[in-house]
Order: C-alpha cells, then sequence, then structure tokens
C-alpha cells in the first residue's frame, strides 16, 4: 500500500485542528508544478531546504562559540535540528502541521552569517546606506533567489505559507517585516510555534554550553527559578556537576518548558474561539506562548545568561574579533571587487555591489571567513 499524498492530505483533514494549516488548502507557489505523488506541498518544502548549500553551511556558522573552540559546542546546524525536533513537539501536541512547523524551523537560520549574531551586527552597520542586514529577510533571499536548484526560475519555488512563517519569524532578538505577506495578519499557528521553539532551544541549550564550557557555574543560576523548578524535579540538591546530571537538568528543563507551552497556549486557542488557521491570524496577540509563571521564569535566566555568559570576557572577545575580520572582508571586497570569484562579481550588475559583497560574506562559514581573511591580510598566506 502506497499513502498517496490525497490520502496523506486527507489524513491531515481528519488529524489536524480547524486551526492547523492543511497543505491542500495552500496558496501555492509562486511558479506552479506539478504536485508530487506521495508528498505533500510542505513535506516538499522541507525536503529542498534539507538539501540546499545554506542548510549544509550552518555546521559551521556560530552558535554562541566559534567552530574550532570545540565539537561539542551548538552550531547553527545543530540548534536548527533543536529547534525543529521542539516544533514538531509543540505541533502534534496542538494539532498543528508538523511538516509546515518542521520546514520554517529548519529554514529560520539559513541567514546567518559567520559568527552569529556578531557577524549580523556588523554586516547591518556595513550595509547602513543599503538596506541594512537582517538575516530573516535573508533567509528570504536564500530560499527565493540565492540558491539555483531549477533552471526556470531562482530559488526553491517553496509555498507562501512556508515563505510566510520565515518572513513573520520573531523572537526577542529577531523582528520580523512582513511587508509582502499580509503585514496586518500576525504569523499563523505555525509559524508561532516556530518562533516560540527557537527562543526555547537557544536558552536551554545556550545554558547547557555554558556549564560545559564553564563561562556560566551553577552559583549563578542557583536561586533562579526556573533552575530550582527543575532542580527539584529531578531530586538533585547540588552536590556537584557532572556531565550525566547536566543533560538530566537540560532534558527535565526542557520538558518543564514544553508541557507548559502546550498546556498555556491551549488554554489561549480555546478561549479565542478560533476554527480556522486565519481566526488565529485575525487575533490582536499570539496564541503561542509560555503562562505568566514560566514568561517570568523564562525571563530571569535569559537576564542572568545575558549578563554573565553572553557578556562573558572570552565570547565578547571573540565577537569584537569577529566584527574587525567581517569589517575587513567588506571593506576590502568593496574597495577592489576584482578580488571576489567570479560568481560574486557576475552579481554586481543584478544587485549592486554592496548586496553582491554582503551575499557573498553571508553565505560563508565561520571557517571560510577565517581562510578569506588570512588569504586577503597574511602575507605569508597564499591568495
Amino acid at each position: 500500500m502506497i499513502f498517496t499524498r490525497q490520502r496523506l492530505e486527507d489524513n491531515e483533514a481528519h488529524t489536524l485542528a480547524p486551526y492547523g494549516l492543511k497543505s491542500r488548502d495552500s496558496k501555492g507557489r509562486a511558479h506552479p508544478e506539478d504536485e508530487h505523488p506521495y508528498r505533500t506541498a510542505f513535506q516538499r518544502d522541507r525536503d529542498r531546504i534539507i538539501h540546499t548549500t545554506a542548510f549544509r553551511r550552518l555546521e559551521y556558522k556560530t552558535q554562541v562559540f566559534v567552530n574550532y573552540e570545540g565539537d561539542y559546542y551548538r552550531t547553527r546546524l545543530t540548534h536548527t535540528l533543536e529547534v525543529a525536533q521542539i516544533g514538531r513537539t509543540v505541533a502534534r501536541a496542538l494539532g498543528a502541521n508538523e511538516d509546515l512547523v518542521e520546514a520554517i524551523c529548519l529554514a529560520h537560520d539559513l541567514g546567518h552569517p559567520p559568527f552569529g549574531h556578531s557577524g549580523e551586527v556588523a554586516l547591518n552597520k556595513l550595509m547602513a546606506g543599503n538596506n541594512g542586514f537582517d538575516h530573516n529577510k535573508q533567509s528570504l533571499r536564500i530560499v527565493t533567489k540565492l540558491e539555483r536548484r531549477f533552471p526556470d526560475f531562482l530559488g526553491l519555488n517553496l509555498t507562501w505559507e512556508t515563505r510566510e512563517g520565515i518572513v513573520k519569524h520573531e523572537t526577542e532578538y529577531d523582528t520580523a517585516d512582513a511587508s509582502d505577506y499580509d503585514p496586518h495578519l500576525r504569523g499563523h499557528l505555525e509559524a508561532q510555534i516556530c518562533n516560540v521553539a527557537d527562543e526555547l532551544a537557544y536558552t536551554a541549550h545556550d545554558l547547557d554550553d555554558g556549564l560545559r564550557s564553564g563561562l556560566i557555574s551553577t552559583a549563578i543560576v542557583d536561586g533562579s527559578g526556573l533552575w530550582e523548578q527543575t532542580k527539584a524535579s529531578i531530586g538533585w540538591k547540588g552536590d556537584g556537576l557532572d556531565d550525566l546530571t547536566r543533560h538530566r537538568i537540560i532534558r527535565r528543563l526542557i520538558g518543564l518548558e514544553v508541557t507548559d507551552l502546550v498546556n498555556a497556549a491551549s488554554a489561549r486557542i480555546e478561549a479565542s474561539g478560533a476554527q480556522s488557521a486565519l481566526d488565529l491570524q485575525r487575533l490582536n496577540h499570539n496564541v503561542i506562548g509560555w503562562s505568566p509563571e514560566f514568561a517570568a521564569m523564562n525571563r530571569e535566566l535569559k537576564t542572568l545568561l545575558y549578563k554573565n555568559m553572553y557578556r562573558h570576557y572570552r565570547v565578547v572577545r571573540m565577537q569584537t574579533k569577529a566584527e574587525k575580520f567581517i569589517s575587513d572582508l567588506f571593506n576590502a571586497y568593496v574597495s577592489e571587487p576584482a578580488q571576489l570569484p567570479p560568481s560574486a562579481r557576475q552579481r554586481i550588475d543584478d544587485v549592486g555591489l554592496h548586496r553582491a559583497v554582503c551575499d557573498y560574506i553571508a553565505g560563508m562559514t565561520d571557517r571560510f571567513a577565517l581562510d578569506e581573511h588570512a588569504k586577503l591580510f597574511d602575507p605569508h598566506e597564499r591568495p
């Protein structure tokens, strides 16, 4: 027996909540294509994203720690996979479309430049006179313009709903600009799930990496609400933090967060009376989010991480170096475009010199950016 696309779509109609997006109801693609015999439209989106060059490059892009600092710390790729896993769990519990959530989660960081948020800050400053740089917009550029997988059009030709979810990706550190995607409507349920899964993942896993690296200690988080609740739930008294205990704590912390998130979101959805995906988008508030108690505890933990980890002198030193690397590369290429490879140079006529340089740098991995910097500025390095 083959589960055809039609059968999969029928399953969605019977198993998803009324406000979950059904793939057969998609607004479609910018360039019409024949439907696949045994994959839904959102499943095809997910698969196309996974096979991109931009997705593979995430393996060597910074989350907090630059890639060469250790094999065990999160990279932008492992973070993305963890966001997708959390997103699918939440979607399944709430009756949302898991495939659409997964597609958006896998694409949400495609536009990140090397060196994480430091690289983004540097590129945005350098592009101040040329519409700036934002990794959300860059993610959309990648899937609509920069990736070449088809002979007849640029980009991946993703569905409207996946592109809308990418555009309306918002967290505390990310702001959406959805001017071309129904800006009067908030993100659909699946987009909201991706937003909160991202926030949950980086908070929990940055805590994990911070403890493992020694940038933060248990003394720093002792007394905070979420940390104490997690400790109590596994019966740990705080006597020495070995690797196994740390794994137990992070696993339980994520479990507590997801459970509260699902319960709080379910209550908001029920209270809204929404009977369709559009009903949720027309609300004046997001339905996906924690209870007030957990939202306050998350804020407390994020504040501790910011003060003691993201502003740790070792991290700040790397951030400062990263901004210099990006600035040096950008200014070198702009001052002499002949230093760019042919693939980047040929785009100058289409998008302008500064945007072509920006796109080239944004696509670099940490390692490639460091190598390029050495080739341009180290006289002992072969160009």
